[in-house]
């Protein structure tokens, strides 16, 4: 019971097949192995009654028409593997029992009992082992001695031909299974790789039949996909350019109203209607990625410049825990997450603070770290969300576009990174920006 607690079944495919191909080979050949040796041996012994039976008459029938005094120097010429002969009365023992004892004693006693009387007993011991009594013509007691054998003796190379034809049938399982299983590891890798910029690339149309369907289905999928996101960003961007213009003549119309409050407050609408605008172009984009390649940059040079900018707007943000550490990725895609998060550090908390840390398995931690209410544990995943706000006022100044948070997770997933929000011990918000494959060494 241990044992199966302590079995896995395993998690790929191409695992589960080769393991139940294997299993079955192997337990395939040991069946087959099984009934051929047992057909061997029945036929070997059924062929060795006969000989027995056989030798043993013709045997005793010389030992007979011999003198007395010439029979002990043909008793080595007449022993065999299996069975000797013994001037004298032998050693008394049990009645036969064994089955292959039982077989031998009878073709004894059909060979020879006609002419001469047998009996037979076993001779205590582990193997078998038989002793059959007779007398001669002139009296003189004669003994078979017989240790029965159940087959003949397997050749020296037969277990390593066995391995061998065994470890042919395993690789050819294992070629097998890897030709059949990859291409769905192909199609996986392009499904990983499709991110939001849908430059993923194009899977190869060739192969077995269904292969091919499947690999231009995908290829048709992703082309439908990105052409539907053009689209849509087109519709976007148009509706962006579109709004510009009436939502300018509406403040122009403002600035001449005689009622100051009134266009102040008006105003204001505009200002939020325009800002709302641009982040939902801002997030769409997002959405289709970027188009900015990846480089190497100096993490430090990079953080330190942007909090330099917060700083000299008199924000207060720090930053901390600097490391000599390089990173390969896109730099402004980069810059625009870690100032949404400190955007936001600031907006609920006053201040911001930045540590950065290298991961043991390469990569490195940016943690944006604030002193505000925190939020909900229920709602540290739903605030990515697009347009979800904690604050259910309609007010843009406290609760913001709701914009934010998505437009940085979809840049994180761009940029291959991960995002994640957690509640510090003390208090305050902990947003922490995981960057893979960096470089630790310093910038020459």
């Amino acid at each position: 019971m241990k044992l199966l607690r302590r079995w896995h079944w395993p998690r790929t495919l191409f695992a589960r097949l080769a393991l139940i191909l294997c299993v079955g080979l192997a337990l395939a050949q040991t069946l087959s192995f099984w009934l051929t040796m047992t057909e061997r041996d029945q036929a070997t012994t059924n062929m060795m009654m006969g000989y027995i039976e056989r030798e043993v008459v013709s045997s005793v029938a010389l030992l007979d028409h011999l003198p007395a005094g010439e029979r002990a120097e043909w008793l080595p010429r007449l022993a065999r593997r299996s069975y000797r002969f013994i001037l004298g009365p032998g050693i008394a023992g049990s009645p036969v029992d064994a089955q292959l004892s039982e077989r031998v004693a009878q073709s004894i006693a059909d060979g020879v009992g006609k002419a001469y009387p047998v009996t037979a007993n076993t001779i205590p011991g582990k193997p078998e082992h038989l002793q059959a009594h007779l007398k001669l013509s002139d009296g003189t007691p004669l003994t078979i001695d017989i240790h029965p054998m159940s087959g003949v003796p397997l050749s020296g190379w037969l277990p390593l031909v066995l391995a061998l034809q065994l470890a042919v049938l395993a690789t050819c399982c294992w070629l097998a299974v890897r030709l059949a299983t990859r291409p769905l590891h192909q199609l996986a890798q392009a499904a990983d790789t499709l991110g939001p910029d849908l430059k993923a690339a194009r899977l190869p149309e060739n192969g077995p039949s269904e292969v091919a369907r499947a690999a231009r289905a995908f290829n048709a999928m992703q082309d439908r996909i990105a052409t539907y996101t053009a689209e849509r960003m087109q519709i976007l961007a148009a509706i962006s350019h579109d709004l510009q213009t009436p939502i300018t003549r509406m403040r122009l119309r403002v600035d001449v109203m005689d009622d100051s409050t009134q266009s102040a407050k008006l105003r204001q609408d505009l200002l939020e209607m325009e800002e709302l605008v641009k982040e939902g172009v801002a997030y769409a984009r997002t959405l289709h990625g970027t188009a900015e390649a990846p480089c190497r940059i100096d993490l430090d040079a990079l953080l330190d410049s942007l909090v330099c900018d917060y700083v000299d707007a008199g924000k207060d943000v720090a930053f901390a825990s600097r490391l000599p550490i390089t990173v390969v990725t896109r730099p402004q895609a980069l810059r625009r997450v870690v100032g949404n998060l400190i955007d936001n550090a600031l907006k609920f908390g006053g201040s911001a603070a930045i540590e950065v840390a290298g991961l043991p398995d390469g990569g490195v931690s940016i943690a944006v770290l604030d002193h505000g209410p925190g939020i909900p544990a229920e709602s540290l995943e739903a605030v990515f969300e697009p347009f979800y706000r904690l604050e259910t006022s309609r007010n843009r100044h406290t609760g913001g576009t709701g914009l934010g948070l998505a437009i940085a997770r979809q840049l994180t997933q761009a940029m291959d990174a991960t995002l994640s929000l957690h509640n510090r011990a003390g208090g305050g918000l902990a947003a922490t920006l995981i960057l893979k494959g960096a470089l630790k060494a310093p910038v020459a």
